[in-house]
């Protein structure tokens, strides 16, 4: 967040370090009950891990074993592969099209073995997102015996109207778990905060799998303080649209293709993996770093976070001037 993170977090963060030698609350419960509160859900049903990456983690060493498959959209967040990789199960990648994950292509992936499907909504690193509506239809094909993960780190950033998280389904239907991070809007990444929502019986599986006092004390402390300060979350979401519109339309009008994004990024693709390298090198030059992402087979894209004012103008001048 180039905002940084909300004040009342910090405050929490000093009043929660007099007292370090007190073990942290290994159920998280004050923690639960502010996101519990914050989105009308039971705090029963929420489980809180060392960021997103671990619940995937433990959602795999709950649910997967040699032999089973897990599906991803062909983009998909890396940390799926290996949740696959590390329980000796196969990861199956759905192809795209047009950067968008495709409901038929995943579903056209299901059999017998499909133990897991996660989506990333929106998604990391292309930052296109699909409806609810199609959320609903490739739930309703996703086998009784498997589990939809929907990853909606980025969802405090989306701001149209058929976009939702997931938390309906994960109410409503015994294998859906929906995922947030503390990481994006909320600035914690430093401290590692994920949390997910689910059926009763999941999340009891996982919490018998996780570690005891996986989140230290800073972390709950300045969590439950974010989770509140709603205030911050809406300037945050206001700064991004703000840009992410500005910085995408600098870019088109440029001649650049850029992915549309509902996220705190944009995806450019360039006409040549050398392109997108020699530009890479003239935004280091001009002190701005964007994220390669050739290990998501993308090697002719650059993905560009939304970054401060200060940093957006000077993005948008390094841009202007490579083409020159």
């Amino acid at each position: 967040n180039p905002l940084g993170f909300s004040k009342s977090a910090l405050e929490a963060i000093n009043k929660a370090c007099l007292k370090l030698n007190a073990y942290p609350d290994g159920g998280h419960i004050e923690l639960r009950e502010a996101i519990s509160a914050r989105f009308g859900i039971d705090a029963n049903r929420i489980i809180c891990g060392n960021g997103s990456d671990e619940i995937f983690q433990i959602l795999g060493r709950a649910y997967l074993k040699p032999g089973d498959e897990v599906i991803q959209s062909e983009y998909g967040f890396l940390a799926y592969s290996l949740v696959a990789q590390h329980q000796g199960a196969k990861c199956i990648s759905a192809p795209t099209k047009d950067y968008v994950a495709q409901v038929d292509a995943i579903i056209s992936c299901i059999s017998e073995k499909t133990k897991m499907i996660f989506l990333d909504n929106p998604s990391n690193p292309t930052g296109t997102y699909l409806s609810f509506e199609e959320i609903q239809r490739l739930h309703k094909a996703v086998p009784s015996n498997a589990i939809l993960v929907l990853d909606a780190a980025y969802a405090e950033y989306a701001n149209n109207n058929d976009y939702s998280a997931g938390l309906e389904l994960a109410a409503q239907f015994d294998n859906v778990v929906m995922t947030r991070t503390f990481s994006k809007i909320h600035g914690l990444a430093a401290l590692r905060i994920g949390w997910g929502y689910g059926p009763q019986h999941i999340i009891d599986a996982l919490n018998r799998v996780r570690d005891p006092f996986n989140l230290n004390s800073l972390a709950i402390a300045a969590g439950i303080a974010a989770m509140q300060d709603t205030e911050f979350v809406a300037k945050s979401n206001s700064h991004n649209k703000l840009w992410l519109d500005k910085i995408s339309e600098e870019f088109t009008a440029s001649g650049y293709k850029v992915i549309p994004s509902v996220a705190n990024f944009i995806l450019v693709e360039f006409v040549s993996e050398n392109q997108a390298n020699d530009f890479d090198e003239h935004l280091k030059a001009n002190a701005i770093i964007a994220r390669k992402v050739a290990s998501y087979n993308l090697p002719k894209c650059l993905r560009i976070s939304i970054g401060t004012e200060e940093a957006n103008l000077l993005l948008i001048k390094a841009m202007k001037e490579f083409q020159k």
